[in-house]
């Protein structure tokens, strides 16, 4: 965290979100730590009336964390947002090569360049008819639109399966943080 927060550039979004994801991907780390510090200073000072100085570290770290995490909530999920809209837009931009392709190969001139292209490379038997030309660029082009078809589903659920790692990981996981390291924070001092 201390190499990440060197680096200070809060203006940029990039490094706010980096931020962010190393305060929650690290502070189950920290969450183990307190617990142990807490355990630890439970089973020493059992007799003792008062708080022992290991359950108010424990309670001022916890503290620290619920309030950094709760502060980071707000980048959290504008950095959901942003990714969401992203995404949109890749998977609108891919839809729209798509359809294009798909508008492309009904034009009969670009089955007629396709047939030349072929011709040319070899691909078709100097003899064929007509209708073998078309047929054979016609297969062409339908395996081409399966093919960008297929991306266009992988990119589709590569996009969701995403966002959605980013918002149950990221988002979820730091609200569950926030509430662990609250209920800790209190358990120390009560």
């Amino acid at each position: 965290m201390l190499a990440v927060l060197a680096l200070w550039d809060w203006q940029a979004e990039p490094f706010r979100q980096l931020v962010v994801e190393r305060l929650t991907k690290e502070s189950p780390m920290a969450l183990v730590g307190l617990l142990f510090m807490y355990v630890s200073g439970r089973l020493d000072h059992q007799e003792a009336l008062g708080r022992s100085r290991l359950l108010w570290v424990v309670c001022i770290l916890s503290g620290l964390m619920a309030v950094l995490l709760t502060a980071a909530l707000p980048i959290v999920f504008g950095g959901d947002r942003m990714m969401q809209e992203q995404t949109e837009q890749q998977i609108t931009a891919k839809q729209g090569q798509l359809e294009m392709a798909r508008e492309q190969s009904k034009n009969p001139q670009v089955l007629q360049q396709l047939v030349r292209q072929a011709e040319s490379a070899g691909q078709i038997p100097p003899g064929a008819s007509d209708a073998q030309k078309l047929q054979t660029a016609r297969a062409f082009v339908d395996r081409q639109l399966q093919q960008m078809e297929d991306q266009f589903k992988q990119a589709k659920q590569g996009g969701e399966l995403a966002l959605n790692q980013r918002r149950y990981g990221t988002s979820i996981g730091a609200i569950v943080l926030i509430v662990a390291f609250t209920l800790l924070c209190l358990g120390s001092v009560l």
